[in-house]
Order: structure tokens, then C-alpha cells, then sequence
């Protein structure tokens, strides 16, 4: 199938822009406390630094007053703090931001598993983006898990929560997460890590700049590999090439190759309740195999149109391969065995993914309304398909056999929104905003004579929010808007029979505020979701793998609080507390939402002195279930489907450190969950257990 033409719009809203009045005289100035309604940061185009900044789509910002420009919950990761946690995934970093449960399914998270505000941690219901673009390989066509960017390419992470979301779609139901990727100083640095379960790690950076600095190439190249908690090896690969140009004082181009490659001993499979109960330790599945590839291309555009006014522009494409090698189960003998006893037969889920898609979007300030205010309006166009094969291995060792199930899925989708920030005065401003979501999803069965299947939707997503600065050191802000998550093809269109399954449509609320005070810092919001339907795994037809579940509610509040003891020692933390999160409608009406726990916290003490750089971390999950229909017990049996249960609460203790002997190298270690608790951070086809205590070292040279 060829891939449906989307065109390029930037050019058609720069000149659609000048059909707006701007108003170019000054306008009065805000007030220049830290936390005031600030006005629009107008790029100076002369004083334009010489060195090449690459252009790229941004969730927040990092100019200065740009957090508090947002009408939402705005949290970020430098790279310092990063750095600090010694992740060793970008969901083992995220969960130490408010809000934000994670599903690992193995200690480097390969697959994506992060709810937001007691939203669902395997559903997909918050937007990823690696600078700026999607990286969930199906947005509309089901599988949008089956990508992580690793965290070693990452040096910021941006998550936007609340009505300012809606600039971004589609799927902004509980948020968006925007994962900034490095761009490497001139020079050379080297880094490796080796630590448990057979960790080793090494890791390139490089850059270099013309005489003049208008030029720039840079490389991350990591190779990284481990026997892996519970015997779930890996041998991973991941390269990403970044180049800019300055053209005169206008423009600004930016290029990003990346490629990625894993070969992961993983499955869907855990362990039985026995074999937990008993400590194992073992890989439950110790010859499934996940293989994937990832090969893609971002082209950037920056052009300053004039001192108000800014056209940002990013064409992406990727290619995902997933084969995913299974050997199927002997369900009478794994129950009597109390482990998972296998066939001789091997099946191979073998899916690749493409999409083609460019967003453009202009930002610029004007008078239009009398007041200072400034608008943004974007166009995103993407196409995306997907070829699914199912293959009956008949020689297991080369992983060849038969195709016995081939389906295309595509899907197109084109979205706008216009957002418009109205300075009433130095403490108050106003943004309403609009975003039109329109996509059309098809399937093509290649193996059966099944007609085509297709359907379509459009979404209108109006929503507004407000900030207000109440002193010179708190602010408060707020907003309410629709948010959605579309129904992918592997579901609306499953069975080839159209389920009229739904979109998932949700009213959002928030208000919330942040400040800062001496040595003092805080932020609280509280939220809202209400979702007029949502859609659930669990369902009373067995023909179907989803249905709509109808009305339920999410609210909950999010607390963040630091203070700086002293000028080496400063002491973090973070509680989020959904108490709501429940079926509001149908056969599970009264039981909370499955992957919610009512209470998230983490607590950090951090030490600075000289040379040395140390954190003490705590992070806690409460209970949560694993299913719709809120099964306490955990079943002790191997049968299929979404398992259920309650998983308990747990507490991990984590010790980071970093010694920096020079100016250009430094010595890193952690001791990961010291008190070596055991615990369950997920159910599907079993138990998947937390990594038990572990350590690593480093070391970072540069050159």
C-alpha cells in the first residue's frame, strides 16, 4: 500500500498569518517578579547566537517563565537530575515525578508501561513524543507500547499535564511526556557501567562545530547488554546522529538519524503464585524471544519570520520491526507442575510499523483583542500502516514456517488547534483554545477473502485555562478541556466486524498552585478526569478482546515539596493521592479503575559537597488490582487472558553517588532497593516481579 501524500502546511500558515492585525507597538510592561503573568518572549533576530541551536518542538520550554506560562501541572528532568537517579530506563526516571505509575515488565523497560493520575499504566492514554514527534509506533493502529526511547540518549524530560495539553494530541487524556534527547558538546566523552545481573554498558558522545559555529554534527551511541533480573537477557544497540545549520538570521535546520536494535529473552508470561510464593527467580519463559529494530528520520525547520513571530516545522518519519517468537503452553501440564510447561510449537507475532507525518505550527503575538497576547496555530498531518504476520514456525531453530494470518492496518489523520494567550494584566491571563482531531482507520485481511474494514471519527476538543499571580512567589493556575484516546484497529476494527467501540472521551479539570519561597519550593494540583466512556479489557463477550465500559471517575490531588536544608543538603518529595478511580457504569460499576493505587510517593534526600554527589531515594506504590472486575486473589492456575488480583503495596530504597576526581572525569554507583523487598509490579500471564537489590559502577571520561 502506498502512503497516503500529506502536504506541507507551514508555508500556508505564514502566509494565513498575515491576515492577522499584529499590533506592533509596545505594550506595557508585566510585572518581573519570578511568578508573574509574564508577557511573550519575542526571539530578537539580531542578536541570534553564532552557534546552532537545533529547532525542536518543545512541550514547555526551558526560557526562563516558560513553566509559568502553562495553565497546567508542568514537572521536568534535567539531565543532572538524571543523572542523579542512574536510571536505568526513562520509566525508571519518570517514576520519581508525580503522578506517574509505571508496569515494568523487565528491569530496562523495553516495552511502554506509564499511567498517569490513576489512568491505566498499559493503556494508552498519554501521548509520548522524542522531541516533539510520536514514538509510539501505533497511534491509531494498536501496539503503541512496543517502543521506549532509552534513556541513555535522553537529556530532558517534560511532562505537561492539564488544559495546556491540548496543543498536543492525539491520546492527552492523562497528560503528554516529551523526551528531549541529547545534543553532545564539541568534543569527545566516554562513559561505561557494569554492575548485577550482568550489566555492561558503554556509551559515545560527540560533537564538533564549524570555525563559526553556524555548522553542527554530533553522535550517542550506546551498545549495552545483561543476563538481566530473572535470567530476561538482553543485547541492545542504539545510535542517533544530529546535524544543524544556520542559514543568515532567519533560519535554522535541523536533522536527526537514529537507530535502534534489541534482542530481548522476554515474554508476556510471569511467574504462577507458587512459584512466587517460593522465591523463584527463574525466567518463566526462557525461550521466548523479543527482536526489535527501529530506524528513524527527523528533518527540522525554524524560521523566524519576524521579531513577533516564529514558524516551526518538523517532517518525521520511522520503521519499527517487531517480531515477537512464542512457544506455546501445555495448560493441564503447567497447572500440575505449578510452572509453565511448553509445546514444541513456536509462533511468531511478527509486526512492522511506518508513519510518515509532519507537524508546523507558528507562533506570534499581537493586540488583536486590545490586550498583550500571543497565539499559537498548528497543523499535524501522519499516515501510518502496519503489516501484521502470524507465523507457524516449522523449523524452530532458523524462526521460518508458515504465514497463517496477514492483515494490513493503516490509518490516516489530520489535526488542528489554535491557542490564544490573553495578558488582561501583570497577574492575570487567560488562554482559550481548540483543537479539531479528524482520522480514518482501515484493515485488509490478505489471508481470507473478508471485505475491507474502515471507519472514521472526528473529535472537537475546545478547552481553556487561566494563571494568576497571587504574590511575587505563588501562582495560581488552572483549566478544563475534552480530552480523548481514539479506539485503535486492533480493537474497532477486531474480528473484521466493526464493535462500534468508541473513542474514550473525557472532561478534564485542574487547579493548582506553585511557588517558591527562600529555600522553599511547592507545588499542589488537584484533578479531575470524567471519562463519558472508557474502554476496558475486561468484558462479559468473550468474542471480544475490548468493549466500552462507559462512564468513570478519576480525581486526586498532587503534592510537591522541597526545601534546602542547608547548602549541601536538600530534602524532595512527592505524594500523589487518587482516592477516586472507579467505574462509574456497566457490569463493574463501584470497582476502581485496575493499575490505580490510591497513594504514589517519593522522597529524596540529596547531598552536594565539593566533588561529591549523592541521593538517598524512596519510592512507594500502594495497592493496586489487576483487573476490571477487582479478583483479590491472585489465581493459581495457567490459564490465558488478563490475569487479576490485588498486588500490595511496596517501598524501595535506592543510594546514587557520584565522585567527580577532574574537570572532565567522574566516578558513578547505586545501590538499587536496598532492603531487597520483593514485589509484583504487574499481572498478565503471571507474576511479573521487581528487580531484587543490585548494584552498579561507572565511570566518565572526557576528551
Amino acid at each position: 500500500m502506498r502512503p497516503t501524500r500529506i502536504p506541507t502546511v507551514g508555508c500556508c500558515i505564514a502566509a494565513a498569518m498575515a491576515l492577522i492585525p499584529v499590533t506592533l507597538e509596545a505594550q506595557t510592561p508585566p510585572s518581573q517578579t519570578p511568578l508573574a503573568a509574564d508577557s511573550v518572549e519575542r526571539p530578537v533576530i539580531q542578536e541570534l547566537p553564532a552557534v546552532v541551536e537545533l529547532p525542536v518542538i518543545e512541550v514547555v520550554g526551558r526560557a526562563q517563565g516558560s513553566v509559568l506560562r502553562q495553565t497546567g501541572t508542568v514537572h521536568t528532568l534535567s539531565l543532572e537530575q538524571i543523572e542523579t537517579l542512574r536510571p536505568i530506563s526513562t520509566e525508571d526516571a519518570m517514576r520519581r515525578l508525580p503522578g506517574i505509575n509505571t508496569k515494568s515488565e523487565e528491569e530496562t523497560s523495553i516495552i511502554s508501561n506509564i499511567g498517569l493520575r490513576g489512568l491505566a499504566a498499559s493503556e494508552a492514554k498519554s501521548l509520548l513524543l522524542e522531541d516533539g514527534v510520536p514514538v509510539a509506533p501505533g497511534l491509531l493502529i494498536g501496539n503503541d507500547r512496543y517502543f521506549n526511547p532509552r534513556v541513555q540518549r535522553i537529556e530532558r524530560i517534560e511532562v505537561l499535564k492539564g488544559s495546556s495539553s491540548l496543543r498536543f494530541g492525539p491520546s492527552t487524556i492523562g497528560g503528554v511526556v516529551n523526551f528531549l534527547t541529547k545534543t553532545p558538546a564539541e568534543g569527545l566523552l566516554l562513559s561505561g557501567r557494569t554492575g548485577s545481573f550482568g550489566t555492561r554498558e558503554l556509551m559515545l558522545e560527540a560533537g564538533a562545530r564549524s570555525s563559526g559555529g553556524a555548522a553542527y554534527g554530533g553522535l550517542v551511541a550506546t551498545h549495552a547488554r545483561g543476563d538481566g533480573f530473572m535470567d530476561k537477557g538482553y543485547r541492545m544497540n542504539d545510535v542517533m546522529a544530529k546535524a544543524g545549520l544556520s542559514v543568515g538570521n532567519r533560519h535554522r535546520l535541523g536533522l536527526k538519524l537514529s537507530w535502534y536494535e534489541n534482542d530481548a529473552n522476554i515474554s508476556y508470561r510471569g511467574l504462577l503464585l507458587d512459584e512466587f510464593r517460593e522465591g523463584a527467580t527463574n525466567n518463566p519463559a526462557p525461550d521466548d524471544w523479543y527482536l526489535t529494530d527501529r530506524t528513524a528520520v527527523d528533518l527540522n525547520h525554524r524560521f523566524e519570520i519576524s521579531d513577533r513571530a516564529t514558524l516551526t516545522s518538523v517532517a518525521y518519519w520511522s520503521n519499527l520491526r517487531r517480531d515477537y517468537w512464542r512457544y506455546n503452553v501445555d495448560t493441564e501440564a503447567s497447572n500440575a507442575a505449578g510452572r509453565w510447561v511448553y509445546t514444541d510449537a513456536l509462533t511468531g507475532n511478527n509486526r512492522s510499523f511506518d508513519r510518515f507525518g509532519v507537524d508546523t505550527r507558528v507562533k506570534f503575538d499581537h493586540g488583536l483583542f486590545g490586550f498583550a497576547s500571543d497565539a499559537e496555530v498548528g497543523l499535524r498531518g501522519f499516515y501510518e500502516e502496519s503489516d501484521d504476520r502470524r507465523i507457524r514456525a516449522t523449523r524452530a531453530q532458523d524462526r521460518t514456517g508458515t504465514n497463517d494470518r496477514h492483515r494490513i492496518d493503516s490509518a490516516t489523520s489530520i489535526a488542528f488547534h489554535l491557542h490564544n494567550r490573553i495578558q488582561f494584566s501583570d497577574r492575570f491571563a487567560l488562554t482559550p483554545g481548540v483543537r479539531l482531531e479528524s482520522y480514518e482507520q482501515k484493515r485488509r485481511v490478505l489471508k481470507s477473502d473478508d471485505a475491507p474494514a474502515a471507519t472514521s471519527n472526528t473529535e472537537f476538543l475546545p478547552g481553556v485555562g487561566t494563571t494568576y499571580s497571587l504574590s511575587e512567589s505563588a501562582q495560581l493556575y488552572g483549566g478544563v478541556y475534552r480530552a480523548f484516546s481514539p479506539a485503535s484497529n486492533g480493537v474497532a476494527l477486531d474480528g473484521m466486524t466493526d464493535q462500534l467501540l468508541e473513542a474514550e472521551r473525557s472532561t478534564n479539570f485542574e487547579v493548582g498552585v506553585r511557588g517558591s519561597q527562600g529555600p522553599f519550593d511547592y507545588e499542589l494540583a488537584l484533578f479531575r478526569m470524567d471519562f463519558q466512556n472508557q474502554v476496558v479489557t475486561g468484558n462479559s463477550d468473550p468474542r471480544l478482546s475490548r468493549s466500552n465500559a462507559g462512564a468513570t471517575l478519576h480525581q486526586g490531588a498532587e503534592v510537591s515539596l522541597g526545601y534546602r536544608l542547608t547548602d549541601a543538603l536538600g530534602l524532595s518529595g512527592n505524594v500523589t493521592w487518587v482516592p477516586v478511580s472507579r467505574f462509574e457504569s456497566g457490569e463493574n460499576a463501584g470497582n476502581r479503575i485496575p493499575y490505580a493505587p490510591r497513594v504514589l510517593a517519593n522522597l529524596a534526600l540529596d547531598f552536594q559537597h565539593g566533588p561529591l554527589r549523592s541521593s538517598l531515594l524512596v519510592h512507594h506504590r500502594g495497592a493496586q488490582f489487576g483487573d476490571e472486575t477487582n479478583l483479590r486473589e491472585i489465581p493459581n492456575n495457567a490459564a490465558g487472558g488478563i490475569w487479576g488480583g490485588l498486588m500490595p503495596a511496596y517501598t524501595t530504597l535506592d543510594l546514587t553517588a557520584e565522585w567527580r576526581a577532574t574537570g572532565a572525569l567522574s566516578v558513578f554507583g547505586a545501590l538499587k532497593n536496598l532492603t531487597d523487598e520483593r514485589y509484583i509490579t504487574g499481572l498478565r500471564q503471571g507474576i511479573y516481579v521487581g528487580p531484587g537489590r543490585s548494584f552498579e559502577v561507572g565511570v566518565r571520561q572526557g576528551l
